[in-house]
């Protein structure tokens, strides 16, 4: 006759402890839960928009050769070439916690050396203007994240210096309009306190987006490059707000171009 032995749910493996475990891992296999790439598939250099569509768009528009390398989630990741130089275009999504999902994936797992986030920003100051590049030099942010990762630390997430200072320098030459200082990442698009952003501003940060201080955190932890270029497309600094027309990319395509030819 068989016994029935009846486990008690404690002794049990924790499954849930060990998939974390597993994601944290130093060694996750290509696939990853978010990217469906081989290795191999993605750039060492690779440029994140948060829209999907906009990564498509720029890869049909300033790539040659380009493949799809990712459909999950419908958060689209191409790879092709500029001027013989290979680039991937990655979307990541809204926020800190989505793009550092996709920040942590590409650099820890797929070797991914350089990253620049190409997105929009709001400006916080007067002299910032619609159609500004705004090169994030540093971010704070109001977010939970970084507080609790760094233990109550007041950790300043930074950009890489090279790619800084190669940025500016093509903008200068090109006569593109391109201000360097230090941004906000917030947690809030829609906020009913804005008092947060006078007070930043006053502080002499220019502009807010919701993604950089999360880009250079991960980036800073794995040993790789990292900058946030963002248009103007809102003007907060007077409490109005002018978007940008479908036209988004048009004074900065040429910055993120030949950064892409010169990082390599």
């Amino acid at each position: 006759m068989r016994v029935q032995r009846h486990v008690h749910p404690d002794a049990l493996p924790d499954v849930r402890r060990t998939t974390r475990r597993a994601i944290s891992s130093q060694n996750m296999p290509t696939p990853t839960p978010h990217l469906e790439a081989k290795s191999g598939d993605i750039a060492e250099l690779v440029l994140l928009p948060g829209d999907p569509l906009r990564a498509q768009y720029i890869a049909q528009t300033y790539l040659e050769d380009v493949t799809c390398y990712n459909r999950v989630r419908n958060m689209l990741g191409f790879t092709g070439s500029f001027n013989g130089v290979r680039v991937s275009v990655q979307g990541t999504g809204m926020g800190m916690p989505s793009i550092s999902i996709y920040a942590t994936e590409l650099l820890r797992f797929y070797g991914v050396k350089t990253a620049i986030r190409i997105g929009s920003c709001g400006a916080l100051r007067e002299s910032v203007k619609l159609r500004d590049v705004v090169l994030a030099i540093s971010a704070h942010t109001n977010s939970n994240m970084n507080h609790r990762y760094f233990k109550g630390l007041s950790y300043a997430p930074s950009a890489d210096f090279g790619l800084l200072r190669t940025a500016h320098a093509i903008a200068v030459e090109r006569n593109i309009p391109a201000i360097v200082g230090p941004i906000l990442t917030s947690d809030s698009f829609y906020d009913d306190d804005a008092s947060s952003f006078d007070l930043v501003a006053a502080h002499g940060t220019l502009a807010v987006e919701m993604e950089a201080a999360a880009l250079y955190t991960i980036a800073a932890r794995d040993g790789a490059r990292a900058l946030c270029m963002a248009t103007v497309s809102a003007w907060l600094a007077l409490a109005t707000v002018s978007m940008l027309s479908s036209d988004w990319a048009s004074c900065r395509r040429h910055v993120v171009a030949s950064l892409a030819s010169k990082t390599l």
